[in-house]
């Protein structure tokens, strides 16, 4: 196998540092290629808009066959970091969030990502526990719990609509807090450090309300998330049921064989 590394893939009228592919790695070409532009975009520095070279000289410059470079192209379009357009060539649209699939919060992902996190505070009270808050928070039905109900932002882009139920005893917590902060940053600070965490994802269409709130159409492909956290010992901090905009998100989930 040769140890050859390609030459360096530059996107025409953008700014953007080389990428290389190495040739001596398992991962296929295609992939490599792929998930170097994805990185550049998700950093900005391939901008909305740009637009991306044709598929014959993007092979030429790295060195690779058409049908590599073709395959690394849709593989982006799939995921909607990009868009073939009539008489206009490949473009790069908004990217998705990509959020690891760990115990860590929305917030903290998208400080971590530079992608300027922006909170509006759509509902917060106390209410008692229902069947499916409590047996989540294991705690007695009609316990009184806080309900948080959230628009999470990523810059001016409304990204996902989070529901979250807290023990009262847990967090005392004010609309300021959850607009300046992260749910989970917030239990830190109380003393409460998420540890652990069952965690579901799934998909469905989104409501009229859901699809009005996130800026999609009726009936537009949202992913969710129902988790459940607890501390150290085991105790019971959150329960949260949050809806994501698929076209502007996705999650990650790192395999490795054993």
């Amino acid at each position: 196998m040769s140890s050859e590394v390609s030459r360096p893939l530059s996107v025409p009228r953008s700014p953007v540092r080389p990428v290389e592919v190495d040739r001596t790695s398992p991962v296929p070409l295609y992939y490599q290629v792929a998930t170097r532009l994805q990185e550049l975009i998700e950093k900005g520095e391939i901008g909305v808009g740009s637009r991306i070279e044709n598929e014959v000289d993007l092979a030429e410059r790295l060195g690779v066959s058409r049908p590599t470079t073709r395959r690394a192209i849709q593989y982006l379009v799939e995921r909607g970091m990009l868009v073939r357009k009539r008489g206009v060539g490949t473009q790069v649209v908004h990217p998705k969030v990509r959020r690891p699939v760990e115990l860590s919060s929305l917030y903290d992902d998208l400080v971590a990502g530079d992608r300027a996190p922006r909170t509006e505070v759509l509902d917060l009270r106390v209410i008692p526990a229902t069947d499916a808050i409590a047996t989540a928070l294991e705690i007695t039905e009609g316990t009184e719990v806080t309900w948080i109900e959230r628009l999470r932002y990523a810059g001016d882009e409304p990204l996902a609509l989070m529901h979250n139920a807290i023990p009262t005893d847990v967090l005392d917590v004010t609309r300021e807090d959850l607009a300046d902060r992260g749910l989970y940053e917030l239990l830190r600070r109380a003393g409460h450090v998420p540890r652990i965490a069952t965690q579901v994802i799934g998909a469905r269409s989104a409501t009229a309300i859901e699809a009005r709130t996130l800026s999609e159409k009726r009936g537009s492909s949202l992913l969710t998330m129902v988790r459940t956290a607890w501390d150290a010992t085991g105790r019971a901090l959150e329960y949260g049921s949050h809806v994501y905009r698929a076209s502007r998100y996705s999650f990650e989930i790192n395999l490795s064989a054993g």
